[in-house]
């Protein structure tokens, strides 16, 4: 079989699937693994789809965005594992900056309660933050109702009154040449201006968003260090040798 009638055959299985195993396309096509192999690092390398374990998955669109609710349902699990991690490097005394994500909020069971102060443009943070007894602010600005996150112009301007130790980022989609992204412009920015008011910066972001790109831009990938719970053996390469990473297993 020639090499554009495997990729059609691929991808005709991505768009009808959204996750297709190396397996099931080597018996299709009759070809060996290594073939296959071959074909989807080309095929990732167009942006057609993204290589996972085992096999691949079908990007996301660019301006596709769950709710916080559809997210916080999402490998909870990986997530509270990677929350966990992040908390533990908050030290007391730290003045941080919690976005809005969905992982992000899991880390708010975690932080320490001892001199301890939260900038965060996540309405959904609140109650938790505030029965911990941990000093908030809130940034001014528009509601999303979609992500539970305060965007616009009086965002940033309410930003601009704080200096962070550490800040703590969700974002959809993490690439070596492209950054992170996420869908909304807006919310893009005020990631951006967070990042770049903070002493350290962490991306708190599971497998999933490996290898997706998303429309607007927050920021080049050596700017933040990625927490994760798995970076996949083919993307290592890719990664390590532009921003630090930390898998967490446990």
């Amino acid at each position: 079989m020639l090499t554009p009638e495997r990729h059609q055959i691929i991808l005709q299985l991505l768009k009808e699937k959204g996750i297709v195993k190396i397996q099931e396309i080597m018996e299709l096509t009759n070809s060996s693994e290594s073939t296959i192999r071959r074909d989807l690092s080309q095929l990732e390398e167009q942006k057609f789809l993204k290589r996972i374990h085992g096999g691949a998955s079908r990007l996301q669109g660019k301006l596709q965005e769950l709710s916080m609710i559809e997210k916080s349902s999402k490998n909870l699990q990986e997530k509270r594992m990677i929350a966990k991690y992040a908390a533990s490097l908050v030290e007391e005394g730290d003045c941080i900056y919690l976005d809005a994500g969905s992982t992000v909020f899991e880390m708010i069971q975690y932080l320490p309660l001892k001199d301890l102060v939260v900038v965060t443009n996540g309405f959904m943070h609140l109650p938790e933050l505030i029965s911990k007894g941990i000093t908030t602010y809130i940034l001014g600005g528009l509601a999303k109702s979609k992500t539970n996150a305060i965007i616009g112009r009086s965002a940033l301007e309410s930003l601009d009154l704080y200096r962070f130790d550490k800040c703590f980022m969700g974002v959809n989609g993490i690439h070596p040449q492209f950054g992170y992204t996420t869908p909304d412009q807006e919310e893009a920015m005020v990631k951006q201006k967070a990042i770049s008011l903070s002493r350290e910066a962490f991306v708190l972001a599971d497998n999933t968003k490996f290898s997706e790109i998303s429309f607007a831009k927050i920021a080049d990938i050596h700017e933040a260090t990625i927490v994760t719970n798995e970076l996949p053996d083919e993307l290592e390469n890719q990664y390590l040798n532009r921003t630090t990473i930390k898998v967490v297993t446990a």
